[in-house]
């Protein structure tokens, strides 16, 4: 196949059909806007050039003149050789050339007279000899040559007036191109200008100077430096790091919040302990969530919203605590929204092996790795004996360090001894001084109250004592455990020596086991055994069966579960199309776990309120409030009589009617102040649940809980846990009957009473107690000083509020400030969302 030149173009070409691979790809190579005689305008104006150029054709005519006449010059002309030197021009000259070539080589060719084509005619056919002379005189005139200037010209001057269709194609999409790079350069711009991502660890630099600002940390410790550069981190993988207390773990934390709210612009989970650690989480965070423009929502006791508001212009930060974690979770995934979670943040992983609330922990993690594979796990955890458990079922990396900014000696006091603790040695404990004035004046405070009637575990020993000595203000740190000789054995065997972490789902009797199939088949995660049994496998008790349940295999633990919740009528099966058994969950197993109802309770739950539909006392709170008293707190108080006795009958007639119908009436307390025996029967539990209701009722009428706790005498402690508890079922009774249409009644009056519970104080007080980490005496001196509302707490200035508030420091005013612009924000932010849905027009609307 040969090349073709291209009349109009001076461009190689070939038929589509026909064209060589090699002759195609120089195609593709030069079918580019590149002009290869970039340069050849300023060869054309330049007159000496050309004159070059025809001085040399004129000496190269003179010499041909004079040479003598070549005989064969006009045979050779015709010969095979030429013709096929003829008939292929070289490739590797420019088209231009080549079109050149072309219009100077034209010559004459005469036929062949013998049938064979050969290099040497003459030979096959000889000819008599011929005159040169006659040859030369018959010869026509020959026409007048171009001279290489006007060839020159006229190839140059047809390239530079050409311009081939491949040409144009290939300008158009440049020109697109470009346009598009410079619209994402725009772009990429403007996000850098506001945003500046990028110089510290990927994140905006103001938000180092935030750090520094708010928190006065000028530089990171060299271990954080290395752990924010880690590849999990870079790319994304799970992460579990155990660091001692104070060793900077939540710094490394809330700086990847950060890059999933800036850069990933998706929402972040942060599962705290405590309520009271997410209180002070959420009011130092606030400020960052004002400065960053991102949302920080509060997940803790009866505040949390189900589902959270889609938000549509801002990512939010969710702070909840681990049982609020779980119902957010089940939440986002009954919407089909967990994808929208881009990061989850567990502090005290190791907490999985903390009872009820690790199961809790457990079964929400569990549906975050089964649901969402996107969704980034990371862990802060001590450090335990086990954490590759954790790590395969977590499928993540561990990284650990000892790092410590102030060093932290424990001691122990036994007797009238102190004695330093050291592992190494055979007894734990090494002898370190007397004690000489037995006696030690000291102020004990804690940021989180807790009371147990379990003996104290190491997570909580290790955080307590991780508070001493903190960094810029200590140089060391010292934390004495006060021990009875009976608890020293425990003490090292549950404190001292490194602990293990293992799964709580068959933790009293498997409660934890039989809420999570529950809910994994309410939110129709799964529809058979066969699916229930793989999503199994994803637990942590998949990976420590061997340890956990030697004698049960996990397939006999899921069947037994399915077997339970049928009995309770909380799930049941039916059949398919494919006559297929399907797993399917009642109107009470949806009510149960939508409210995070403990399965124990849930039955007694559903009488208790149908019993108070028969006959619900409406002028008094007593009888909603006995309602929501939590059943698990009812066997740790017994009730002192005579002060039962006397609470009983300071009740109203309509109240004590009340307690009649619930089942407790005035002659069995009467009886039971009096000493003597009673004869009729009575069920314990509602006398001991009717006991607390009372301490409640108590704590809301007067709001005084030193008054209430000394009138009831009852501790401090468990009056405030009492409150709390009370006040997190309430919001729990709240969502189960939100799923049952026949108590639609309760709906109104709980919510009320659930906010009432919250915060126990006078109504005018409600509103500054939502702020975060206001209690109720901040909340008063708030109020007289003239800051009644949010609105005057958000735009409050710090100096006016150190000044008129006493024991307020300007760090504790700023945040408060911040915590009240946040929460009008927020509240902003959803009826406006609000607004946009009603306004939005439907993608449905029928149409002809």
């Amino acid at each position: 196949v040969i090349p073709v030149l291209s009349r109009n173009t001076g461009y190689v070409t070939c038929p589509p059909r026909h064209r060589p691979p090699l002759v195609s790809f120089l195609i593709q190579c030069c079918s580019d806007n590149e002009d290869l005689f970039e340069g050849y305008d300023s060869i054309v104006g330049d007159s000496s050039f050309l004159a070059k150029l025809e001085d040399v054709e004129l000496q190269m005519r003179q010499c041909h003149d004079q040479q003598t006449p070549n005989a064969c010059e006009d045979d050779l002309s015709d010969s095979v050789l030429a013709e096929d030197f003829r008939d292929s021009p070289p490739r590797a000259l420019p088209s231009s050339q080549l079109e050149f070539q072309k219009a100077v080589t034209t010559p004459h060719k005469s036929p062949s007279s013998g049938a064979h084509n050969t290099s040497t005619p003459d030979l096959m056919n000889p000819r008599p000899a011929i005159n040169h002379a006659d040859l030369t005189a018959n010869k026509p005139p020959p026409k007048a040559r171009r001279s290489m200037k006007d060839h020159l010209k006229k190839v140059l001057i047809d390239n530079a007036a050409t311009s081939s269709t491949v040409s144009k194609t290939v300008q158009q999409k440049e020109a697109v191109m470009t346009e598009e790079m410079s619209f994402a350069m725009q772009a990429m711009e403007s996000i850098s200008a506001e945003q500046d991502l990028g110089p510290f660890f990927g994140l905006p630099s103001k938000v180092k100077v935030l750090i520094l600002r708010l928190k006065g940390i000028q530089d990171l410790y060299e271990w954080q430096k290395t752990c924010l550069s880690l590849d999990s981190v870079q790319q994304r993988r799970n992460l579990i790091y155990s660091l001692p207390t104070s060793g900077g773990k939540t710094l490394v934390a809330e700086i990847l919040i950060f890059k999933e709210l800036l850069c990933r612009k998706k929402d972040a989970l942060l599962i705290l302990p405590y309520i009271s650690l997410v209180q002070e989480k959420v009011r130092g965070l606030s400020s960052f969530g004002i400065e960053l423009d991102f949302m920080v929502e509060e997940y803790a006791g009866s505040k949390g919203r189900f589902p959270p508001v889609k938000r549509r212009n801002k990512n939010s930060l969710y702070v909840t605590t681990i049982e609020k974690g779980h119902s957010l979770v089940n939440s986002l995934i009954e919407n089909d929204r967990l994808d929208n979670i881009g990061l989850v943040v567990v502090d005290e992983l190791h907490m999985l092996g903390d009872g009820s609330r690790g199961a809790i922990l457990e079964i929400t993690l569990s549906k975050i790795l089964y649901m969402s594979k996107s969704t980034q796990i990371i862990g802060m955890s001590a450090t335990l004996g086990n954490v590759g458990d954790l790590q395969t079922f977590l499928n993540a990396e561990n990284y650990t360090n000892d790092f410590r900014p102030v060093e932290l000696k424990e001691y122990v006091k036994i007797k009238e001894s102190i004695y330093e603790v050291n592992p190494r040695e055979e007894t734990c404990f090494s002898f370190s001084r007397l004690l000489d004035f037995k006696v030690l004046m000291i102020i004990c405070g804690q940021s989180s109250t807790h009371l147990t009637t379990e003996f104290l575990k190491r997570s909580q020993y290790k955080q307590m004592v991780g508070r001493a000595g903190r960094a810029g203000i200590d140089a060391m740190g010292e934390s004495i455990l006060i021990l009875q000789d009976k608890d020293i054995n425990m003490v090292k065997n549950q404190i001292f020596f490194k602990c293990k972490c293992y799964s709580n789902l068959l933790h009293d009797g498997g409660r934890g086991l039989f809420s999570l199939v529950l809910s994994f088949i309410g939110l129709k995660i799964t529809t058979t055994v066969e699916q229930v049994r793989d999503f199994m496998k994803g637990t942590l008790l998949s990976v420590q069966e061997a340890q956990v349940s030697p004698e049960r295999s996990l397939w006999d633990l899921t069947v037994e579960s399915i077997d339970t919740l049928k009995q309770k009528s909380l799930i049941e099966v039916s059949a398919d199309v494919n006559n297929q058994s399907i797993l399917q969950i009642t109107r009470l197993g949806r009510a149960t776990f939508k409210g995070s109802i403990d399965l124990s309770y849930c039955d007694l739950l559903y009488r208790d309120l149908s019993k108070g539909l028969e006959g619900l006392l409406l002028n008094s709170f007593l009888h909603l409030v006995y309602l929501v008293t939590p059943y698990d707190m009812v066997n740790q108080c017994k009730p002192d009589w005579m002060i039962y006795f006397r609470q009983f009958t300071n009740l109203s007639a309509a109240e004590q009617k009340m307690a009649t119908a619930v089942g407790v009436p005035e002659s069995f307390v009467a009886r039971k102040a009096a000493g003597q025996s009673v004869r009729k029967s009575v069920d314990i539990v509602v006398v001991n649940r009717l006991y607390l209701a009372l301490v409640l009722y108590s704590l809301l009428k007067e709001t005084n809980l030193w008054n209430v706790s000394d009138r009831f005498q009852l501790t401090r402690g468990f009056v405030q846990t009492l409150l709390s508890s009370a006040s997190a079922f309430g919001s729990s009774v709240l969502h189960f009957t939100e799923e049952l249409e026949e108590f639609w009644a309760y709906k109104s009056l709980l919510s009320e009473l659930t906010r009432r519970l919250t915060y126990c104080v006078q109504a005018e007080l409600i509103p500054l107690m939502e702020v975060a980490g206001v209690m109720e005496h901040r909340a008063k001196q708030l109020y007289n000083a003239g800051y009644k509302t949010l609105a005057h707490l958000a735009n409050a200035d710090p100096q006016i509020l150190v000044q008129t508030i006493e024991n307020l420091f300007k760090r504790q005013a700023n945040q408060i400030i911040a915590s009240a612009k946040m929460l009008i924000k927020e509240k902003a932010e959803a009826l406006q969302e609000e607004v946009d849905d009603l306004l939005m027009l439907p993608s449905d609307i029928p149409s002809l």
